[in-house]
């Protein structure tokens, strides 16, 4: 299928799409782009899509982008999820390790520059990771940020070149947690403790009430997003 006939189908489905299911978007997902992959922070979101593909297409590829600067309550995370679903994530590093990263671009550049940082650590392993692929799957929601307030359940992906699905686009945050827990989702038990949104630990802090849900998230930056989502 080349970019036109993508595009043509894409324009098609984005209407047929956005009054179906989460499972019924994955469903044709998987089996209209068999070479997907779903991208996996191990947040909310996404252990509910954890669960979700799994029912529908376990054998799909489920990567995770590893910092080597996530919370070890994310890392326990993943693990139980492993365990759970028998599923063997994807771990993709960063070209640079943390001691490589500190002698060439200087102590603490989260804090210096935090979009290289996130480049770095984030942005060049999703490319890499995702040339493989001819689409992906993402857990964003549209309530989440103004940034993503547009987000379709399906749509082409122009800074990575390939297709994106965001079956729970729709989602509002109480929807997600009644399928935790109905569904008795293991989730990170730092979203307990006032993390709505995690990320990198030297990055994300706890939200104080009445604060926006991503305000943890580069506190005392202008910074919003981390380079994965346009």
């Amino acid at each position: 299928m080349n970019l036109l006939e993508k595009e043509q189908l894409i324009a098609e489905q984005a209407v047929k799409l956005e009054t179906a299911t989460a499972e019924e978007v994955i469903a044709w997902a998987v089996e209209t782009f068999p070479n997907i992959t779903f991208a996996c922070s191990f947040g909310l979101e996404d252990v509910v899509l954890v669960d979700i593909l799994h029912k529908i297409s376990p054998k799909t590829d489920i990567f995770y982008l590893d910092t080597d600067f996530h919370f070890k309550e994310t890392y326990e995370t993943r693990d139980v999820l492993a365990d759970k679903y028998n599923i063997d994530f994807v771990r993709v590093s960063p070209l640079l390790s943390p001691e490589e990263q500190a002698e060439k671009h200087g102590a603490e550049l989260w804090k210096s520059s935090p979009n290289e940082c996130c480049n770095i650590r984030k942005v060049e392993p999703l490319t890499r990771i995702l040339g493989q692929y001819e689409a992906w799957i993402t857990g964003i929601r549209r309530d989440q940020a103004p940034t993503r307030a547009n987000a379709k359940k399906i749509e082409y992906d122009v800074k990575f070149g390939l297709v994106k699905f965001n079956p729970i686009a729709d989602w509002t945050s109480e929807d997600v947690w009644n399928y935790i827990r109905e569904n008795n989702i293991y989730y990170n038990p730092l979203h307990d403790r006032n993390y709505p949104s995690i990320g990198c630990e030297q990055c994300t802090r706890a939200v104080l009430p009445g604060e926006d849900p991503r305000a943890g998230r580069w506190s005392g930056s202008d910074k919003t997003e981390c380079g994965l989502h346009k």
